[in-house]
């Protein structure tokens, strides 16, 4: 007989290290306890069951055991609560939640992974029946269950995560009325402020009630409070506030809970007990771009922890490269991701950085389904080294991203971007690929060539009434416009030259940055030395005052909105 192994946890890191140690040992004897019915289920696809894209929810159970031990000879136990690792014996104390028999399993090695769990801090109201929280199948099940029932035609989800995002999605789609509920002031905290203005349209224009800035002070039975007083119908109630990693075991064995507040590990995801590792949600990590520990709930770190975490107890080296944090969601008719660090996050780090935002076609534009992608590439000034990116579209915005986290991985540079060799199609992309054209504007940010203004200065730009140019042609203008620009069409500006001032700063826009730029450069040519190119132009500027105006109520700075 071989060494034995147990697994706590059965979810992706779990029954990964299981996976793993049967290729490496088929004579190992490998058992996974789970305190809930399933092993192996896809958690990351829960809230596509709510709105029938997954129609079965026994769809979302990947394994079963009978499966694990057919197939792999994996012994699964579910209802098996583990409530004790008595480290002095290696043995852990389970709990079978059916029966509440007691018994002990020794081990040789020990792996944890017991996940996170959702917060449910304690408003009123919170344990009341008609208020969820999302992390398994059972948990989905109920959800669906209830909302299904005659009467219930609002639903309110607090919490602008991933989770509280794709649940008041699907439950949208399902036809509910829902309303999303977030303290902070945007939703999905990846993306800076400016970037999630898109989704907050996106939400808004599919009929979602979002409220953001305010957060939830109580929970009635038909019924969500916020903060500031404000009432919004609700037969239900999920809360998607966030999680908190399951340490309980962990702690009262007396392994040693890192600064985040998770399971500490070394770079082989060992504990402080050499015979117990920890993998996924529960422990903290590395992160290579802040230089400090972090934690991290997404499936695929928590699959590659788990392979190396394998590999180690066989005496296979892994390199522990740290985590950047990649990750994507789609939202209704958009794509979004995100990898490395957001500017807010690198500027709260102490970090000296720069971005640019442009909005190329996501592919030739004469071919069909042609759209703009909102691309955003934050950059370490004046290195040029490439610490994140954001995209944002209809088209393949996760490609992007993912060649922005290689790069970042592979501690490139704006130089080495630049000149990466992608793949084209008209169909697929543009010659000059999306994050090529990110690079480009940026290295001549950064070299000085010339000077921009952010979307988030424009609306002060409009109040001091600072001279702008919008370069697009007069049929563009008259659909709609900033309320003090002056339309001067690139086409057009070599023979007005006495219109544009010499004696103060001249900000410049067009529909997406490219006309507006080619000014911008022709001007500083003609000895003009205080031009600016508004980054973003004129569809990125609607896209960034369309939600506050609707929110704050505030008065627009365009004569019409304009998103295309």
């Amino acid at each position: 007989m071989g060494r034995k192994i147990l697994i706590i946890g059965g979810v992706a890191g779990g029954a990964s290290v299981a996976a793993r140690v049967r290729r490496l040992d088929e004579h190992a004897e490998i058992i996974m306890f789970e305190k809930g019915p399933h092993v192996s289920f896809s958690n990351c696809s829960l809230p596509y069951h709510l709105s029938g894209i997954v129609e079965n929810s026994e769809q979302l159970v990947l394994m079963n055991p009978d499966i694990f031990k057919n197939r792999y000879n994996i012994e699964a136990r579910v209802h098996q609560e583990v409530v004790k690792i008595n480290r002095d014996k290696k043995t852990i104390t389970v709990k079978e939640v059916l029966t509440n028999n007691v018994y002990e399993e020794k081990y040789d090695k020990l792996v944890l992974s017991p996940g996170a769990t959702p917060v449910r801090p304690p408003f009123d109201g919170v344990d009341k029946p008609h208020v969820f929280t999302v992390r398994n199948v059972v948990d989905i099940e109920r959800i669906h269950a209830f909302v299904n029932q005659k009467g219930i035609n609002d639903i309110a989800v607090v919490g602008g995560g991933f989770i509280g995002v794709e649940v008041a999605e699907n439950l949208k789609l399902a036809g509910y009325n829902v309303s999303l509920v977030e303290f902070a002031n945007q939703v999905m905290t990846p993306f800076d402020y400016d970037m999630a203005q898109i989704m907050h349209k996106e939400m808004v224009d599919h009929g979602v009630n979002l409220i953001v800035n305010d957060g939830l002070e109580k929970i009635g039975d038909t019924y969500v409070e916020t903060q500031s007083g404000r009432k919004i119908e609700a037969q239900a109630v999920v809360l998607a506030i966030g999680v908190k990693p399951e340490i309980n075991l962990a702690q009262e064995a007396g392994l040693e809970i890192g600064e985040t507040g998770a399971i500490k590990v070394d770079h082989n995801y060992v504990t402080s007990d050499q015979n117990i590792y920890a993998v996924g949600d529960a422990i903290e990590v590395y992160h290579r771009l802040l230089h400090k520990p972090t934690r991290l709930s997404l499936a695929g770190p928590a699959q590659k922890q788990a392979r190396a975490a394998a590999d180690h107890m066989y005496g296979i080296q892994s390199r522990n490269n740290g985590v950047i944090g990649s990750s994507s969601i789609h939202l209704f008719d958009l794509n979004a991701a995100s990898t490395g660090l957001n500017v807010r996050t690198a500027e709260q780090a102490g970090m000296n950085v720069d971005y640019v935002y442009i909005m190329p076609g996501d592919k030739v534009g004469l071919m069909p389904n042609s759209n703009p992608m909102h691309f955003k590439l934050v950059y370490e000034y004046p290195t040029g080294k490439i610490l994140g990116a954001q995209a944002i579209g209809k088209g393949n915005v996760d490609k992007r991203i993912d060649v922005i986290a290689t790069m970042i991985t592979m501690n490139g540079t704006l130089e080495d971007l630049k000149d990466l060799e992608l793949t084209y199609s008209p169909m697929l992309g543009t010659a000059k690929d999306v994050v090529n054209h990110a690079a480009l504007v940026a290295l001549n940010l950064l070299h000085g060539r010339y000077k921009k203004v952010k979307v988030s200065q424009v609306r002060e730009l409009v109040e001091d009434n600072a001279f702008i140019i919008d370069a697009r042609e007069k049929g563009e203008y008259a659909v709609g416009h900033l309320k003090t620009a002056v339309n001067i069409p690139l086409s057009e500006f070599r023979q007005r030259l006495d219109e544009i001032p010499t004696d103060q700063p001249v900000y410049i826009h067009c529909r997406s940055g490219q006309r507006s730029y080619n000014m911008v450069m022709a001007l500083q040519n003609m000895g003009y030395d205080n031009v600016y190119n508004i980054s973003g132009s004129y569809l990125g500027i609607n896209l960034y005052e369309y939600y506050q105006d609707l929110q704050l109520g505030r008065n627009k700075i365009v004569t019409a909105y304009h998103f295309k």
